[in-house]
């Protein structure tokens, strides 16, 4: 009968490491050092020139020493379980790569389409929202009118002020006046103060190019709604920058743009470049817009953006919506192309200076 073999007492357990033969049937090798990170003097003298303790001594003596035990008959087993894990960790690590490399691309992307953060989200009712920003030196340049030229700047945003009803029936008045025409490209501007209208790749007055017509289309009650929608527009600006409405006047070009995806003809189609409206229109010192569509259900893109110097700030739409700031560099903006669907608003500016002014619209 053969004699039996006394079970060995095991040590703990450790994390993985190669293996290697060596007295008492186990032998560890540390991560970085073949001879478990011993002197070669020690581990001869443990392992080559024989070690006198229980095989669970020597693995508790490895683990100390951050390597790992590994049985002799297990050794080729163990290697192939190491180059398992190995390539298990390949895969993984090139997982990982491959999902960071899609978020930084991903942000990447943000930061180049100026979308860092959403000042305004669709369908959130602000009461008012007003973010205070250093003035620019653009002022300086254009006569100074005290009470109204601003001195405090910033940008603002409220759904307090005009009501989604409201913003209904000023969107059916554009929806009529730009069916008598429309650009072939992708924005299509009306102008009922001067009657600018877009019209194939060019524009048309369409108070002299319609005549009389004009009754059937715009009523007395359409232009009242007009008036009482910018009076109130001007009075929110008035309040947030602590000026007097009674200095600030209507300026042109006040205007419906009606904007789709539509192929850019002309250069009045690329609605989309970053601008001062400073800088762009002299007059303007403030800028407001009314939203009269929404975001997401009536178009996708079309959001409105301030171009930060890091941090970019958009303006989702909605209908009712009012978005206001002062007109210099401190505001630089624009507007992201619209990939789908219609986007319906009206820019209504004031300025500072009487000489500037414009009357609101009549219906004659």
């Amino acid at each position: 009968m053969a004699p039996q073999r006394r079970a060995v007492p095991r040590g703990p357990d450790c994390g993985g490491a190669v293996a290697g033969p060596g007295r008492g049937g186990r032998r560890c090798h540390s991560r970085q050092d073949s001879r478990c990170g011993f002197t070669s003097a020690e581990f001869r003298g443990l392992v080559v020139g024989g070690w006198s303790g229980p095989s669970w001594a020597l693995e508790w003596v490895c683990c100390l020493r951050g390597a790992v035990p590994v049985s002799l008959p297990s050794a080729k087993r163990s290697r192939g379980q190491q180059e398992s894990r190995w390539r298990w960790l390949r895969t993984l690590f090139l997982l990982a790569s491959a999902t960071i490399g899609a978020l930084v691309s991903w942000r990447y992307l943000g930061a180049e389409d100026g979308v860092t953060e959403v000042l305004a989200h669709r369908r959130e009712n602000l009461q008012d929202r007003f973010i205070e920003i250093p003035c620019s030196e653009d002022y300086n340049s254009h006569k100074r009118f005290e009470g109204c030229t601003p001195r405090k700047c910033g940008r603002g945003v409220t759904d307090a002020v005009i009501t989604r009803e409201e913003a209904e029936r000023i969107r059916r008045i554009a929806e009529r006046g730009l069916s008598l025409g429309g650009s072939d490209g992708g924005a299509s501007i009306l102008d009922l103060h001067s009657g600018a209208l877009s019209l194939g790749k060019h524009f048309v007055n369409l108070y002299r190019y319609f005549g009389d017509k004009i009754q059937d289309i715009f009523t007395e009650e359409d232009f009242a709604l007009y008036r009482d929608v910018r009076q109130r527009i001007q009075q929110r600006i008035a309040q947030a920058f602590g000026i007097n409405s009674s200095a600030m006047y209507l300026t042109k070009p006040t205007f419906f743009s009606r904007i789709n995806n539509t192929e850019a003809k002309t250069t009045h189609d690329e609605y989309w470049h970053p601008h001062v409206d400073k800088v762009t229109y002299g007059s303007f010192d403030y800028t407001s817009l009314l939203y009269l569509s929404d975001y997401s259900e009536d178009f996708g893109g079309g959001r409105f953006v301030f171009m930060d110097a890091g941090s970019n700030k958009t303006i989702e739409p909605q209908a009712g919506r009012v978005s206001f700031f002062t007109s210099g560099s401190e505001n630089l903006h624009r507007v992201e192309k619209v990939h789908w669907g219609t986007r319906y608003a009206i820019t209504i500016s004031f300025t500072c200076n009487p000489d500037h002014g414009i009357g609101d619209p009549v219906l004659t």
